[in-house]
């Protein structure tokens, strides 16, 4: 620990605020819970400078790399505001992995990115907890990733999160497909909550409201409104990639966050082409009607900050609509029919909504 020591009243890296001893005491803590998420193709160790993943020994013969990074955003003010840590690295991983999927990729690998003003070992380690915990549900290793301690950049107890996922697919199986056609079937896989988007609106309407963070939820009493907010981002990637597998219906899939359905679902439609919704065949969580009504926002201002209730949007050949629900069904997701693709011109919202959204 000399590192540590004032030598002839010169500086260390410790009194700049930056302790190396307390980084690498951490790294130890966290090896059991990046183990955890071994899979073929990566020993999932940490420790070294980069993380080494094999293709070939997770049984692909000709892939395609995708990769994924996102962050989670203001959600993060509300777990430093109430001390719960252990979900936004859920959150972290859902963000990029969801990505991934879309694309008809499965997720391989994750790694991370923690930066803080002054380490915390125990909050940190929550995080990196949940991080693992989201990595073994989407079924990828955790194989490395960077805590940075930068003091003056970040106040006390602030830290910033990012995340990156790398998946692949066999060469021509990629989404969404080119036979995406009108007539096809949209269907709505729901969400967990709000996910990781929308969360500066949110904050500003929890102000507005008077309601501390720390009181029951007024949409879910037996929580704290903290508690229920910090609900993670869904993981969409295990059903997904058992429907990819199971069925040749599935066209393209759109994960729906920031920008709402509006904004998403153009992004995997051809030209010519757009998506007719009925908002009445969707049920969003009471959170969102408490979101509405404690912030007076309007129905289309909603569709826009957040996902509503639809967390992924499958587009599925309509003779194979019910089989790829059924399938999703029985894989755990909560999945209804919502619409189909239409024929639209140039002058033509890209995605037209009838029916109003039926707020709890």
């Amino acid at each position: 620990m000399a590192e540590n020591k004032t030598t002839n009243g010169g500086l260390t890296y410790a009194q700049a605020g930056v302790d190396i001893e307390a980084g690498n005491a951490l790294v130890e803590r966290l090896k059991a819970l990046v183990r955890a998420t071994r899979r073929s193709g990566a020993d999932a160790e940490i420790g070294g400078f980069g993380g080494l993943f094999d293709l070939k020994a997770a049984g692909f013969t000709d892939p395609v790399l995708v990769a994924a990074n996102d962050g989670v955003g203001t959600k993060l003010k509300i777990a430093i505001e109430t001390g719960v840590h252990d979900t936004v690295g859920i959150d972290l991983v859902a963000m990029s992995v969801n990505d991934v999927i879309v694309q008809g990729a499965e997720p391989l690998f994750f790694l991370d990115y923690f930066a803080c003003g002054k380490l915390a070992g125990d909050v940190a380690y929550e995080v990196v907890k949940g991080i693992a915990t989201g990595c073994m549900e989407a079924g990828c290793a955790l194989v490395g990733g960077e805590t940075a301690e930068m003091p003056g950049m970040y106040a006390d107890g602030d830290y910033d999160l990012a995340g990156f996922a790398v998946g692949a697919a066999e060469r021509g199986r990629l989404l969404p497909r080119r036979d995406v056609a009108a007539g096809d079937v949209l269907i709505a896989l729901a969400s967990s909550g709000v996910h990781s988007n929308g969360f500066s609106l949110v904050r500003r309407i929890v102000a507005r409201s008077g309601v501390s963070l720390q009181a029951p939820a007024p949409f879910a009493p037996l929580q704290s409104l903290g508690r229920a907010l910090l609900a993670p981002t869904r993981i969409y990637v295990r059903p997904l990639l058992a429907a990819l597998k199971a069925t040749g219906g599935l066209k393209a899939l759109a994960h729906i966050t920031g920008g709402g359905l509006p904004d998403n679902l153009p992004r995997v439609l051809p030209d010519g082409l757009g998506a007719e919704i009925d908002l009445s065949r969707i049920t969003p969580p009471p959170v969102f009607g408490w979101l509405a009504g404690a912030g007076g926002v309007a129905e289309a201002e909603m569709l826009r900050a957040f996902n509503c209730g639809v967390g992924m949007v499958a587009v599925v050949a309509a003779d194979e609509a019910e089989a790829v629900a059924e399938l999703l069904r029985r894989e755990g997701e909560t999945v209804t029919t919502i619409g189909q693709i239409v024929p639209i011109s140039a002058a033509d919202e890209p995605v037209r909504f009838h029916g109003r959204l039926a707020f709890s």
